[in-house]
């Protein structure tokens, strides 16, 4: 119950809010969680880093995703490069009081494009046509892929995946996944009666379940390195955070630029 009833409420209200709530609202939300997994990532990356430096950290992450929605005309890259150079600018600042700078400049580097660049396309999904609709087929694929691997690999799962990073994983779980993951993305394109080809629906839903897993092993590897076993406590049971939406921060690009593909525009520029 500790897992389920917090489980159910974020579910309502992440679905409240992409069918109801406007943009500002979602951009509100979207920097908030952003904020917070920053924060996560910064308290395991950097443990012995003053409060004043996590804070310099959470406001460069943030910064793709204002750019994106506040300053169009930065875009996305935009953002991601102005908080490279304000990092840049610290580490110099920094560098004599650094036991080992470019160990320090790699994770800081590595975590403002893991939480900031990566969560800012949420946002930028956000702003395409029907965005709200394919964040919330791209949320119920990483949830049933998840599910879905989780009790197939339960049941049948007898080859691991990747052991040195996740030993809990297995191939058929994986498998499973995908299947789970095709399934949901066609009963929410019902659903939600979005108007896209099975063509275009399945190879796209494989492709972000298989990139969904690849973002859950990668926080695992961070996890690992850092001797933490969750990214935090705000979720409960849940864990962190980042522990929620490591598969989603890895496929919510990979969706945007399918969109683009697949429809040839795009609202904003990244």
């Amino acid at each position: 119950m500790s897992r389920l009833i917090p489980g159910l409420a974020l579910a309502a209200c992440w679905l409240l809010l992409l069918l109801f709530g406007p943009f500002l609202l979602f951009f509100l939300v979207m920097a908030l969680v952003i904020l917070i997994g920053a924060q996560e990532y910064a308290r395991m990356a950097f443990p012995g880093e003053s409060i004043s430096f996590r804070a310099f950290f959470v406001a460069l992450a943030l910064l793709p995703s204002l750019c994106v929605g506040f300053v169009p005309s930065l875009g996305l890259t935009g953002g991601l490069l102005l908080s490279f150079l304000l990092l840049t600018t610290y580490i110099l600042y920094r560098y004599s009081q650094l036991q080992d700078a470019l160990l320090f400049f790699s994770r800081a580097f590595f975590g403002l494009s893991y939480v900031g660049f990566l969560g800012a396309h949420l946002v930028l999904l956000h702003q395409l046509p029907e965005g709200s609709s394919w964040i919330l087929v791209l949320t119920a694929i990483t949830a049933g892929s998840d599910s879905g691997a989780y009790y197939s690999g339960r049941a049948l799962g007898k080859h691991k995946l990747c052991p040195r990073v996740s030993p809990n994983k297995t191939v058929e779980g994986a498998i499973g996944g995908l299947m789970a993951g095709v399934v949901v993305a066609a009963l929410m394109t019902l659903l939600l009666r979005l108007q896209v080809s099975w063509f275009f629906l399945v190879p796209a839903t494989i492709l972000l379940t298989g990139v969904g897993i690849v973002g859950d092993l990668t926080e695992s590897i961070i996890k690992r390195a850092t001797g933490t076993k969750d990214s935090g406590t705000l979720l409960g049971g849940h864990g962190g955070v980042l522990d929620r939406v490591d598969s989603l921060l890895f496929a919510a690009p990979v969706l945007y630029y399918l969109l683009f593909v697949y429809h040839g525009v795009s609202v904003v520029s990244p």
